[in-house]
């Protein structure tokens, strides 16, 4: 399989098979984000050569005496199907429409199990698409994208460069929603800085609620010195927010969500991890918060973050 770089994939993406279409991100200023910089280039599409080659590879599976010990091992009679790809790259769906429809045509071919392709979007890379576009997407097997939103808080979303507005949210995601295209958000606690998290939360809390989300799953801000943010804090312009202040801010962002999703707190960044369905299980995640901001220790918190090498 053709692999450049750190492969990054949400959690719940686990048991897909990750198929490289892009290297790195097209967008590539946020001022929190390292996860690309150990490639020698900004953004790469990798040649329909390589998708292709690593799709028969693929196709090896069923019959691969690895796939078939693990099989047995977890007392299934053959290794499962492949139902699901992930593209892999920071945001695939950025590929122009006949791009992406080359490569669902290429999956079905090698791969016709598959039943749905999902990725890593930017709120951008949608509004590249026409709306018929992004409806012949969705009955091409794209479901399940997976945006970065960060935050709905407009003063944080300009302060870190993310290139879009907090209406452009809303705008993008209902477009998605016309289309029948499935989409989980990722939140990142933190991105508002000090003494603001909780005002995010809230403003975030009301994007959310006019949209659709599978899932709303938190990351927890960390500052690595080769981010620009780094510099930032360093010039005096932007203050970190505490590990305590991130979990009444994620608190706050719970008990404002009116919108049936799925809540979680699962990546690494996230010493503490949550999991669970909105509204049903909204007390005991609000519980679960709530013991931690009483009990929790900010240096014990703290040091969890600042030993934590790699997300």
């Amino acid at each position: 399989m053709h692999y450049t770089g750190t492969i990054w994939r949400p959690p719940y993406e686990a048991s897909s098979l990750l198929l490289e279409v892009t290297a790195g991100c097209t967008h590539h200023k946020c001022k929190f984000c390292t996860l690309y910089h150990d490639l020698p280039f900004q953004f790469r599409m990798s040649p329909l050569e390589d998708v292709e080659s690593d799709l028969r590879e693929a196709q090896l599976w069923s019959t691969d005496p690895m796939a078939m010990l693990s099989a047995r091992l977890q007392g299934l009679p053959r290794p499962e199907r492949i139902q699901r790809v992930f593209l892999t790259g920071a945001n695939p769906f950025v590929l122009k429409y006949e791009r992406l429809m080359e490569i669902a045509h290429l999956i079905r071919e090698y791969i016709p199990s598959v039943k749905t392709i999902g990725c890593f979007a930017r709120i951008t890379d949608i509004t590249l698409k026409s709306e018929e576009e992004l409806a012949s997407l969705h009955r091409a097997g794209y479901d399940g994208l997976t945006i970065g939103i960060e935050t709905g808080d407009e003063e944080a979303l300009r302060f870190m460069n993310k290139g879009y507005t907090a209406a452009d949210i809303v705008t993008q995601c209902r477009r998605l929603d016309r289309a029948g295209i499935h989409y989980s958000f990722f939140y990142l606690a933190g991105v508002s800085g000090a003494g603001r998290g909780e005002a995010g939360a809230r403003a975030t809390a009301g994007i959310c609620n006019q949209l659709h989300p599978t899932l709303i799953g938190v990351n927890m801000l960390t500052i690595y010195p080769d981010s620009e943010l780094y510099q930032e804090i360093w010039r005096g312009s932007w203050q970190e927010e505490g590990e305590m202040e991130k979990y009444r801010e994620i608190r706050t962002l719970l008990e404002n969500l009116e919108i049936p999703t799925e809540f979680a707190a699962l990546g690494a960044s996230n010493a503490i991890q949550l999991q669970g369905k909105l509204p049903e299980d909204r007390e005991a995640l609000s519980t679960a918060l709530d013991k931690i901001i009483e009990s929790g220790k900010e240096d014990d918190l703290r040091e969890y973050r600042v030993n934590l090498r790699h997300l």
